[in-house]
């Protein structure tokens, strides 16, 4: 009996002590000037913030004050959250990889309120995502806030090749949108930008001298290689409808150069700045590659396989090498974790930000997902999503930061 009392007594210090400790931050932070208390919430993750919104209503009234925003945009990087796309084309769950763990957003307003066709995510940039109906309609969306914008109509006259987005971090309001169109190798691209609220008119890319790509063929001949899905076609990569025409843009050497992958798999590298565009030398033969991406990742392009070879797969990270002209292996998934990857017929979608790499894996009957770090070359699984006590798939994934004062 006297143990149990000397326990009560010990948690009830323990409370009146964790009570103080609650109630000295919140009364010390509650003497400080606005500008002071905006700068401090400013750095706290969006997930923290949003918890101790709840705090009181001073709190809760700094996410609507313009100088907050302005302190948020001077925060030079956020830990991205991944926006997750399963077979409905849903875009509620997300990965906060600050946290380790999956949450639920609430669909942006415009997308989940139109009635027109079905929105897709099909770029990302920033705190913004780029969304396309399947009418070929554009809206720009900030996951976080919900708000959401629609773009005038582009009026495409040629094939869409992909689609890119861009944003600026000096301006939370400002971002461009990049659309590639034509057949290879007659291309051009156009751009929508936000401030002038209109689409550019249409550029024509030129071949670089030097580009002698190892895809072209000549006479008409067909070939043909395994697409994403493991199924033998003639001269199409099929992709899932989130990524039939995503790019990913870069800025190297002060020239914004925006990637994609060909309809036969190649990597396709058009320079906006120079009004160029050249593709790379074929990574592997055709009938190796069983699927394949394309990221940025700290700030430089790379390609993600998935191959198989002598009854094992593997699943590695390639960059150029301009120096050599060559393809060179930076990185490659542990054996014991690819194994598992044989004979699955499996689909890889990716996404870089920052120094991680976001792998998208799954087929019919599988589905993985997996975060590599290119600074500490580790490799992590994460646990699967539960939504009502089933484990939800997805099938393509687009990162961006939880900016509350990216604007659309």
């Amino acid at each position: 009996m006297e143990k149990n009392v000397n326990l009560t007594e010990g948690k009830t210090r323990k409370r009146k002590a964790s009570d103080e400790a609650q109630n000295f931050p919140h009364l010390a932070l509650d003497e400080l000037n606005e500008d002071l208390l905006e700068k401090i919430l400013s750095c706290l993750p969006a997930s923290s913030f949003f918890r101790l919104r709840s705090v009181c209503k001073r709190w809760s009234s700094v996410s609507a004050s313009t100088t907050f925003r302005i302190a948020c945009s001077q925060i030079p990087f956020r830990d991205p959250w991944f926006l997750m796309v399963d077979q409905d084309l849903d875009h509620s769950i997300i990965l906060d990889i600050s946290e380790r763990n999956w949450k639920n957003l609430n669909k942006p307003r415009c997308v989940n309120q139109s009635n027109k066709a079905s929105w897709i995510a099909v770029a990302s940039s920033g705190g913004l995502v780029c969304f396309r109906s399947s009418t070929g309609e554009f809206m720009a969306c900030n996951p976080l806030t919900g708000a959401c914008r629609e773009v005038p109509p582009a009026h495409e006259t040629q094939p869409l090749l992909a689609i890119a987005m861009s944003s600026s971090h000096k301006n939370s309001s400002s971002y461009r949108i990049v659309l590639v169109a034509g057949e290879l190798p007659n291309i051009c691209y156009r751009v929508f930008d936000s401030e002038k609220n209109k689409w550019e008119g249409e550029v024509s890319l030129y071949r670089k001298a030097e580009s002698s790509p190892e895809t072209e063929l000549a006479g008409g001949d067909t070939v043909y290689f395994l697409n994403k899905s493991g199924d033998v076609v003639a001269t199409n990569m099929q992709r899932n409808p989130s990524r039939q025409f995503l790019a990913v843009m870069s800025i190297k050497d002060g020239e914004e150069i925006a990637y994609f992958l060909s309809q036969s798999g190649s990597v396709v590298a058009c320079n906006i700045t120079r009004r160029t565009f050249h593709e790379y030398p074929r990574l592997l033969p055709v009938c190796y590659e069983y699927s394949i991406d394309v990221v940025i990742c700290n700030k430089e392009m790379a390609v993600v396989v998935l191959s198989e070879f002598f009854e094992t797969a593997s699943l590695r990270l390639w960059r150029f090498s301009e120096v050599e002209r060559t393809w060179k292996q930076v990185a490659a998934m542990p054996p014991a974790m690819s194994h598992e990857l044989y004979g699955k017929k499996a689909d890889i979608n990716c996404v870089g930000c920052g120094n991680m790499i976001f792998v998208c894996i799954n087929s019919n009957d599988f589905s993985r997902y997996v975060i590599y770090n290119v600074v500490t070359n580790e490799w992590l699984e994460l646990p699967k999503c539960i939504v009502d006590g089933k484990a939800k798939d997805f099938m393509s994934v687009f990162s961006f930061e939880p900016r509350l004062e990216a604007s659309v």
